[in-house]
């Protein structure tokens, strides 16, 4: 029987119908291998990947396939986005075993757990190389039955590979983590850059959001030219290729080419939160327009399209629509003339200007259709057409509008629904951060929902979290990154609208951080001292698709400590970072949020506070001063006036003097004089 029909992943529901007997994740499942002597097949995935639906429509959905996997083994299904513990777990093996890994995943374990083979996508029928995934059953079992003792021994080496802690030697004190330390670190990541079309190595090209803001923070403490050059170089590539959404807004997962053209074509949550922040950031630096124009155009998708009702994020889109990838997204000229027809009055050139803009062909660059991306600047484009640029750019508009609405005709792909807390954080950080920035009301509204709905949906026990929310229902314990990441959420959300609660909230998870998640020789579980029991408990350092939790939670207590003087959570960053200090400059891109948690550690904070009314003309003009540059080591709070006492140290003893705006900035709580203006905070910032 399947058993994942009461399951809430979107995952998980897909394959509710396959003949298989799926289990989900859970002691029943295994009981049931101990009592039938089967071995466990392991499927991992998640709702947006083009191979995960190959295989199940290749194996899981067959009958003889299915038929074969329950006489033979027990099958539990996993989607990884709401159990990265176990993905993380399994995961390390398949690449001890094969030397890579990647999804689906297919991993086979003993009863007790542990695993002792393992794969990825396996083929219907012999192919690539790899015997048919029936071939592999067949396989498995035989050696199950007549040579279990060699499986158990391999179980038992994989088992003390994945036991060995992860954890870096490190230095007992803070020698490694210094400005030189980073310097080497930025010079080994820009090595590994593509000079000709942005980005890190050749292909697939993946954006590398984390280390892209790196090295924005390498340039912002240095002045390295070239740091800056480079990302504003590939942001650009990326902006122009067709990894972008040049109709709809929002980036897909990856480009399988160096050129950022033929995209996979899932969007997910955590890519477009990350990226429209880092837009967002280079924007500060240096007032381009097209940077903020990307960074509005992602969030207003996302606002759009991945918005709950009740304020939540979605997780992703499918890169699937009609059984075809990118069936959704791309177009034919025969499409195109007739989605524009109606525009012919108004604008007779609008196909010539389609063609010509986003490098369209009768023969395509994509399966005989076309992905649109833009091959030349807009100004050549322009110049080709005999048009003025700004006329060009009003019939784009047109253009893309109508595209817009003809696509939102077709079948779309398919939505995963459900709110994951770790990726909304990243999500709110970037709207939150936009809203105070950019002056958007709508974002700032947008963003307190979400923090409110996360507040009141994923909070648990007062400071525990819960990882995953779908239909009104928040289940599975919260992970190491649900907690650094809504920090960081929190203390962004603080800064644009100084309600006190999204302080204390960010504070209080902390604590509940340090004290669930700590590990005792230094550094932090993925995992919480009280979650179910696995083979380990694993301890990722390095950066994947997010920012590690040790990462992210090192940069937040950082900010935490600057906010509170309480020296506990500068003293548990420090012990993190000590641990990576060595390995960090050699490998840069794996540890890339934890060199901006040195880059902060290093540079210390600004800290600004700020005593009078929002409402005053004043306090705006401050306020946007303290916005609008790209100051990444700026911590910021406000109160009304000195009589509304503040539970925030940073405020405390600040009073308004003469009756006038008053600023204190300050740097390790040593403050200057406090000035009452713009233009002098501005200096002031400039000294300290």
């Amino acid at each position: 029987m399947n058993r994942l029909k009461d399951e809430s992943s979107p995952y998980l529901l897909q394959h509710a119908d396959n003949p298989v007997d799926w289990h989900p994740w859970g002691a029943t499942a295994f009981q049931l291998a101990r009592e039938q002597d089967k071995p466990v097949l392991l499927s991992i995935g998640y709702s947006a990947c083009h191979w995960c639906h190959v295989m199940a429509h290749e194996s899981f959905e067959d009958a003889a396939t299915a038929a074969m996997m329950n006489a033979l083994f027990v099958n539990i299904k996993v989607d990884r986005e709401e159990r990265p513990d176990v993905d993380d777990i399994y995961m390390g093996a398949v690449q001890a075993l094969a030397g890579q890994g990647g999804w689906p995943l297919t991993a086979f374990l003993l009863p007790d757990g542990r695993p002792f083979y393992g794969g990825t996508y396996y083929p219907k029928t012999p192919r690539y190389g790899m015997p048919s995934f029936t071939q592999l059953l067949h396989g498995i079992h035989d050696a199950y039955r007549k040579r279990r003792q060699e499986l158990e021994q391999q179980a038992a080496s994989l088992h003390q590979a994945l036991r060995r802690d992860v954890i870096a030697i490190g230095r007992p004190d803070d020698s490694g983590l210094n400005p030189t330390m980073l310097n080497t670190a930025a010079a080994k990541l820009m090595e590994g850059m593509d000079r000709e079309q942005g980005g890190f190595g050749s292909q697939p090209k993946f954006p590398n959001p984390i280390s892209l803001e790196f090295l924005l923070r390498q340039h912002a403490r240095t002045g390295d030219t070239e740091a800056l050059r480079l990302v504003t170089f590939t942001l650009g590539k990326m902006a122009a290729g067709g990894i972008y959404d040049q109709i709809g807004g929002g980036f897909a997962r990856y480009s399988v080419d160096a050129h950022w053209l033929v995209p996979h074509f899932e969007k997910m949550l955590y890519d477009n939160a990350q990226l429209s922040r880092l837009y967002l950031h280079v924007w500060q630096i240096t007032r381009d327009e097209s940077f903020r124009a990307i960074a509005e155009d992602i969030l207003d998708y996302i606002l759009r399209e991945m918005t709950a009702p009740a304020g939540g994020f979605y997780s992703a889109t499918d890169a699937d629509s009609e059984g075809e990838e990118g069936r959704f997204f791309v177009w034919t000229i025969d499409e195109a003339r007739e989605a524009l027809s109606p525009l012919g009055e108004e604008l007779p050139r609008a196909l010539e200007i389609c063609i010509e803009t986003f490098g369209m062909s009768a023969r395509g660059n994509f399966e005989g259709a076309n992905i649109l991306h833009l091959p030349r600047p807009l100004r050549k484009t322009a110049a080709e057409l005999g048009m003025p640029l700004p006329e060009l750019e009003s019939a784009l508009e047109q253009i893309k509008a109508r595209l817009y609405a003809v696509r939102s005709e077709r079948m779309p792909p398919g939505l995963d629904d459900k709110i994951l807390c770790s990726w909304n954080g990243l999500m709110l950080a970037s709207l939150a951060e936009a809203a105070r920035v950019f002056g958007r009301a709508d974002y700032l509204a947008a963003a307190q929902r979400a923090g409110d709905f996360l507040l009141r949906q994923m909070l648990r026990e007062g400071s525990r979290l819960w990882r995953s929310h779908k239909a009104g229902h928040s289940k599975l314990n919260g992970y190491l990154e649900d907690y650094a990441n809504l920090i960081d959420a929190l203390l962004e959300l603080y800064q644009a609208t100084y309600a006190e609660r999204y302080f204390s909230a960010a504070q209080q998870l902390a604590d509940a951080a340090l004290q669930h998640f700590h590990a005792d020789d230094g550094g932090f579980y993925d995992t919480s001292a009280d979650h179910e029991k696995l083979i380990v408990r694993p301890r990722n350092l390095q950066d994947n698709v997010t920012p590690s939790g040790n990462g992210m939670l090192a940069t937040q207590l950082l900010r935490l400590a600057a906010y509170t003087g309480e020296a506990r959570y500068a003293d548990a960053a420090r012990e993190v970072l000590r641990k990576l200090s060595d390995v960090m400059p050699q490998v840069p891109q794996a540890f890339a949020q934890s060199l901006i948690a040195v880059d902060s550690l290093v540079s210390g904070f600004a800290e600004v506070a700020l005593v009078g009314g929002l409402e005053s003309a004043k306090v705006q003009e401050v306020l946007r001063e303290l916005r609008q540059p790209y100051r990444p080591n700026l911590i910021s709070a406000q109160q009304p006036d000195d009589a509304a006492p503040s539970a925030i140290p940073l405020l405390q003893g600040r009073k308004l003097l003469n009756g006038r705006t008053t600023v204190y900035v300050c740097r390790d709580f040593a403050c200057r004089l406090p000035v009452h203006s713009a233009s002098e905070t501005a200096a002031l910032l400039a000294e300290v």
